[in-house]
């Protein structure tokens, strides 16, 4: 959330905007809020879609918690979904949750929203109460040892609760195949240079421990009884609007500075010629631009 998961970046993901996992230190969250806020808002119809199938899952929930809130764009719209469930949104970023916390009082959810600062899973010790739905969007793949902590998320929900995990998908797609300049297939060999960055991130987390990516084995094997799969799909065909555009060209930013090693010099020269606003090719004026992207949902239930 990212999101594509495999966002060089991935912390930026409007899919994981959270950051309920260890990250460093050198980003000024402060400046980063508005940012993951407009991006997360891009993609809303995803997650009304989402809470629209998970009403259908979940019965009446009294608690839901956002594991790895960032902002709370996510955790704000759960308390509108269910106007009659308390939200806590769970992240490790002080600044992030104190723009949660104004986002909720601003759309009149205060009364029923709170929020505990804390690094994921250990945060969730702090709950008052056991959750009946925990969304965790891809916050769970920056966690070492991913099969743990989906035991720890499943000890913090109430028998009979749900665990909902956005994991996996498929990478968003931006341009066409051909875009008119450099070679064609441009998007499919940064797809593949993101995946490797993505392995070599997992491997460098604390604890890291190498998992095939069943999640309903894993969710099985965390005690949990997997129940259904749904995928979602984000569609917003060209011509672009300009939030779309801006998003584009930020994901596209930090795709070129975290890859640009392994970049040929074409295709180096094609994302700078897709990056500058006085190019006609740019993203930011090419009327091809779009953005089409599938998330998947994962959900458990604690037995009884």
């Amino acid at each position: 959330m990212a999101h594509d998961h495999h966002d060089p970046h991935d912390p930026h993901d409007p899919h994981h905007t959270g950051h309920g996992h260890r990250h460093g230190t050198d980003i000024d969250w402060n400046a980063m809020g508005p940012l993951l806020e407009s991006q997360a808002e891009l993609f809303t119809a995803v997650y009304e879609r989402a809470m629209a199938w998970l009403a259908q899952e979940v019965t009446g929930p009294g608690l839901i918690v956002d594991a790895g809130s960032g902002p709370g764009v996510v955790a704000c719209l759960f308390a509108e979904a269910f106007p009659g469930a308390r939200v806590v949104a769970v992240d490790s970023t002080a600044p992030l949750l104190e723009r949660a916390r104004a986002r909720a009082a601003r759309l009149g959810l205060a009364d029923r929203f709170d929020t505990v600062a804390g690094e994921l899973p250990e945060a969730l010790g702090e709950l008052d109460h056991p959750a009946d739905l925990l969304w965790a969007s891809r916050s769970l793949h920056h966690l070492g040892d991913q099969r743990a902590a989906l035991a720890a998320f499943g000890e913090r929900l109430a028998v009979g609760g749900t665990l909902a995990l956005l994991e996996g998908g498929l990478p968003s797609r931006f341009l066409p195949r051909d875009i008119g300049i450099g070679r064609p297939g441009l998007q499919a060999r940064l797809d593949a240079l993101e995946a490797e960055w993505f392995a070599r991130m997992r491997a460098g987390l604390p604890d890291s421990v190498a998992e095939t990516e069943d999640w309903p084995a894993l969710l099985t094997a965390a005690g949990l009884k997997y129940t259904r799969t749904r995928t979602f799909l984000l569609d917003l065909p060209a011509p672009a609007d300009d939030r779309v555009r801006a998003y584009v060209a930020e994901h596209l930013s930090r795709v070129r500075g975290g890859v640009a090693d392994a970049l040929d010099a074409d295709d180096r020269a094609t994302l700078d010629r897709l990056l500058d606003p006085s190019d006609p090719a740019s993203v930011h004026v090419r009327p091809d631009v779009f953005l089409l992207g599938a998330y998947t949902v994962h959900t458990a239930v604690r037995p009884a």
